[in-house]
C-alpha cells in the first residue's frame, strides 16, 4: 500500500479564465465561489480526505489572491505556492514547481475541475501498471467540448481526439494524472510547454496508461458550467 503523505500534488491554478470573465470578473477562476467557498476548496478537500498532506499550486494570474484566499495550510495539508515569472503553460508551470516537490511520484490536477475519484485506487492502478505516467478518465455524455482519450483493452492509452473531433458519449480526461518525477524532469524549463498538446501525444510511444472512473465530473471553465457547480457539491453530499 502506497504511503499517501509521501506523495505530492501539483495543482494548475494560473489559468486566465477568459471565458469565465463574464461572471466572474474579480479573481481567478480556481477560486470562484462555489456555495460560499473557493472552488479550489473543494479538491483540497479531496487530497485531505485521501491522507495526503502536501500540495503545491501553480499560480499565474492574479496569484496572490489565490494564496491569499487559502494560506499555507489547509486542514492537515501543507500548502505551497509556484508563480509563474511569465505565462508557462500546463507543462511549463508543472516543470517549474518541481524544485519544490520532494516526493518520486506526483499528482497533477487541473484547477478548474473536479473528478470523483477514489485517489488511492487511481494511485493502485498506477503503480500495478508499472507505467512512469497515467491519466485519469472519466465518462461524458458528449465528449465533443472536450476531446475524446481511446484506450485499448490493456489500458494503454493509443489516442487523443481533438475538441468537436468526435460527439456523444466516451472517455475524456478528468484532469488528474500521476506521473513520476524523471519525467516532468525531461520537460524543458523555462519556456511554455502545453502538457496536453505536446507531451501527452509522445507519451503514447512511451506507455501513457489510461485510469478509468466513473465518478462524476465537472470542469468550471464556461459560465454554463460555473452555474451547475452549487447543485453538483450539494448533491455530493452523503
Amino acid at each position: 500500500m502506497y504511503d499517501m503523505k509521501e506523495l505530492t500534488v501539483l495543482i494548475l491554478a494560473g489559468g486566465l479564465g477568459a471565458r469565465l470573465r463574464s461572471v466572474v470578473a474579480d479573481r481567478p477562476k480556481v477560486i470562484a465561489e462555489v456555495n460560499g467557498r473557493p472552488f479550489l476548496a473543494y479538491l483540497l478537500d479531496q487530497l485531505a480526505s485521501a491522507g495526503i498532506e502536501r500540495a503545491i499550486l501553480c499560480t499565474g494570474y492574479k496569484a496572490e489572491q489565490v494564496q491569499d484566499a487559502l494560506g499555507d495550510r489547509y486542514g492537515a495539508l501543507h500548502l505551497a505556492y509556484s508563480p509563474e515569472p511569465v505565462p508557462l503553460g500546463t507543462g511549463g508551470a508543472l516543470r517549474h514547481a518541481l524544485p519544490l516537490a520532494e516526493s518520486s511520484l506526483l499528482l497533477a490536477m487541473n484547477g478548474d475541475s473536479f473528478c470523483q475519484v477514489d485517489l488511492r485506487e487511481f494511485i493502485a492502478a498506477h503503480r500495478q501498471g508499472g507505467a512512469e505516467a497515467t491519466l485519469c478518465l472519466c465518462k461524458a455524455p458528449d465528449v465533443s467540448r472536450f476531446g475524446q482519450v481511446l484506450a485499448d483493452e490493456c489500458g494503454r492509452v493509443t489516442r487523443f481526439q481533438e475538441k468537436g473531433a468526435a460527439q456523444g458519449p466516451g472517455w475524456i480526461n478528468a484532469g488528474l494524472y500521476l506521473v513520476s518525477r524523471k519525467r516532468l524532469e525531461k520537460i524543458p524549463p523555462g519556456r511554455p510547454v502545453s502538457i496536453e498538446r505536446e507531451l501527452f501525444p509522445q507519451w503514447i510511444a512511451r506507455g501513457l496508461r489510461a485510469y478509468r472512473t466513473e465518478g462524476r465530473f465537472l470542469d468550471i471553465g464556461t459560465p454554463e458550467s460555473y452555474r451547475i457547480a452549487e447543485r453538483f457539491f450539494r448533491d455530493a453530499q452523503p
